[in-house]
């Protein structure tokens, strides 16, 4: 099983590489087009800026061959935090298209005078699934997952939300569109909890090569 995750200059790659290695899954980290187009199933995480994340994609000459791996050939992909945002159609921050693999925007938390909230959420928060999901088996209602973010994604499609997180407001905190998977929330840092969702997106995967 062929992993790549991508780098796309945005940071967090190698906490992500060094979980996954955790559970017997050696990858890639890669910006080549080469790696992208071998890939069997793409990582795509990222603490940073939509628009500078956009960019970098363009810039290393990645858009294309992205495009055809999820959208055409279907490859399984997991974006984490930023990585989910950059699957919706547009941000606010930096006010940019994203890749418009789910019919969503990446919006600001923005919340009423006077309610004490901060921004960006960081912290550990609960999880409400909407719907059933393989990537979610054996993750209980009382478990909690870290979150740092000052963006979130607005769905277009409720059958595109997986989860919501309750933070000042219902935001959506997971989707899934068929070969495609996203959590604002950073699996590698949540601990067993986390590392359950992860080991969940593989066991598919390899479910699915087993019946090929």
């Amino acid at each position: 099983m062929n992993t790549v995750i991508v780098d796309y200059g945005m940071g967090n790659l190698r906490s992500i590489q060094h979980k996954l290695k955790r559970i017997g899954v050696e990858a890639v980290v890669s910006s080549s087009s080469w790696d992208v187009e071998n890939a069997d199933l793409l990582i795509f995480p990222g603490v940073g800026h939509f628009a500078k994340g956009m960019h970098n994609l363009k810039e290393y000459g990645l858009l294309d061959v992205l495009h055809w791996k999820v959208k055409e050939a279907k490859m399984p992909v997991l974006g984490i935090c930023l990585g989910m945002q950059l699957f919706t159609r547009r941000s606010e921050e930096g006010d940019v298209d994203g890749l418009g693999w789910i019919d969503a925007e990446t919006r600001r938390f923005c919340f009423a005078p006077g309610i004490g909230l901060k921004i960006p959420h960081v912290g550990w928060n609960l999880l409400n699934p909407r719907r059933l999901s393989p990537i979610l088996e054996g993750v209980r209602s009382d478990q909690r997952f870290y979150f740092v973010h000052s963006y979130h994604v607005v769905c277009n499609s409720p059958d595109d939300v997986l989860t919501t997180t309750e933070y000042g407001y219902r935001f959506v905190s997971s989707v899934h569109r068929g070969n495609i998977f996203g959590v604002q929330f950073h699996p590698e840092k949540s601990h067993e909890e986390g590392m359950t969702v992860i080991r969940n997106f593989f066991d598919m995967f390899q479910a699915r090569q087993g019946k090929s």
